[in-house]
């Protein structure tokens, strides 16, 4: 099992942290930014909205949640629309809350109740407990993209970087768009030498998210270093 130096540990836990907060997959879902009907417009003094059209807070108890996979993958396009499109860093705080708990919200009572164990179990440090339930989340929903991504935490807290690096994949592979496993990704293929694998991903990381500034760091320190090993 290779072991990470302690720098990389705690960039990754920074990555990981708003997934490893949240707590209830029903209770997530139902705090969701709300997504208004094409033509709809949200006030322009709501939360931030930062006068976006389409886009405001309301009450949890007033979230409409996903009935279906084909309008929970709507709410995810217009979503990532919006963050690839928002002027700032703020702005785009709240879209990247609204996609993380839609990414979390599976639409099955089973997953949502493993989900919470895991978490329950990760907040007590008790990670093979954690990873019993993960395990049997990916089994029984291989598709559902965030199962993935949490194993690969747990993974991360267990210092096993080849399984973490596998699941990340797994997660992406299902969800191009997940800036989550994605930054992960590229902090590891940093740390490890991996400097043009790191490098594209950074490059689509902020394809995603412009206002990344781990992205934009990322980009930054790297591009030198592979632009010379060409030369």
């Amino acid at each position: 099992m290779k072991k990470l130096p302690n720098r990389t540990l705690v960039r990754v836990a920074l990555i990981f942290a708003v997934a490893a907060g949240v707590g209830s997959a029903s209770a997530s879902a139902r705090s969701l930014v709300r997504i208004a009907n094409p033509g709809d417009t949200a006030p322009q003094d709501a939360p931030g909205s930062a006068g976006k059209p389409g886009l405001a807070a309301k009450s949890p108890a007033d979230q409409p949640l996903p009935s279906t996979a084909a309008e929970r993958s709507k709410l995810l396009s217009n979503l990532y629309a919006y963050l690839a499109t928002a002027e700032s860093e703020s702005d785009a705080q709240p879209i990247q809350a609204a996609i993380e708990r839609l990414w979390l919200y599976s639409g099955s009572d089973t997953i949502g109740v493993l989900m919470d164990r895991a978490a329950k179990g990760i907040a007590a440090k008790n990670y093979e407990s954690a990873l019993r339930f993960l395990d049997a989340v990916v089994d029984i929903a291989p598709d559902y993209a965030e199962g993935w991504n949490r194993r690969a935490f747990v993974h991360y807290l267990n210092n096993d970087v080849e399984r973490m690096v596998g699941d990340l994949r797994r997660c992406l592979a299902l969800e191009p768009n997940h800036f989550r496993a994605l930054e992960g990704l590229a902090q590891i293929m940093r740390e490890t030498g991996q400097n043009k694998a790191a490098l594209k991903a950074y490059q689509k990381l902020l394809e995603i998210n412009p206002n990344s500034a781990g992205a934009k760091d990322g980009i930054k320190e790297l591009s030198r270093d592979v632009e010379g090993q060409k030369t």
